[in-house]
């Protein structure tokens, strides 16, 4: 099957700027054939984020680590955190903002997050299951370990081991 015409054009002008710019303000997703310059062109990145919050995978490695343009695709899309780099692996905000798209992506946050009751709470209304990330403190949290349990109670053997005794969390495993 052939190429389709507008990946075969971004490739042909991948070093045009004004070309890759307005291209990506149309289709965000094409930010993955342009040359790496622009891939690192701040002004580029943001606007292919804008059209297309999955657009952040091709950023450069320095511009996910750039709040604005990583919260433009996080707030989005809640996954794309998986790309986040740096300091921003410690930005409570950005990582709540996904946790509210969804729960999963607790899997990608830095432990300090996975310990934090406000993170691991909205992370477990989102995705119960993802209860297994938690700290092992939080996996012991009562008002969490109900949260889960009360939307899937397969969550049961990510509990913690005091939580496994208590007397309402194993009426919620019936």
């Amino acid at each position: 099957m052939p190429e389709p015409i507008e990946i075969t054009k971004m490739k042909e002008n991948a070093e045009d700027r004004e070309y890759v710019l307005k291209t990506v303000k149309e289709n965000g997703k094409l930010l993955e054939f342009a040359c790496e310059r622009l891939k690192e062109d701040r002004e580029i990145v943001l606007e292919a984020v804008k059209n297309n919050a999955e657009a952040l995978e091709f950023a450069s490695d320095r511009l996910k680590e750039d709040r604005e343009i990583v919260y433009e695709s996080v707030s989005k899309l809640g996954w794309t955190y998986c790309y986040a780099k740096g300091k921003l692996l410690e930005d409570k905000e950005l990582l709540m903002s996904g946790l509210k798209e969804t729960g999963q992506i607790l899997y990608y946050s830095i432990p300090k997050m996975r310990d934090d009751k406000e993170v691991v709470k909205l992370a477990v209304e989102n995705k119960p299951i993802i209860l297994k990330y938690a700290s092992n403190r939080l996996k012991n949290d009562k008002e969490i370990g109900q949260i889960a349990m009360q939307k899937d109670k397969s969550c049961f053997p990510f509990l913690g081991e005091t939580l496994k005794q208590e007397e309402e969390i194993l009426k919620l495993k019936e």
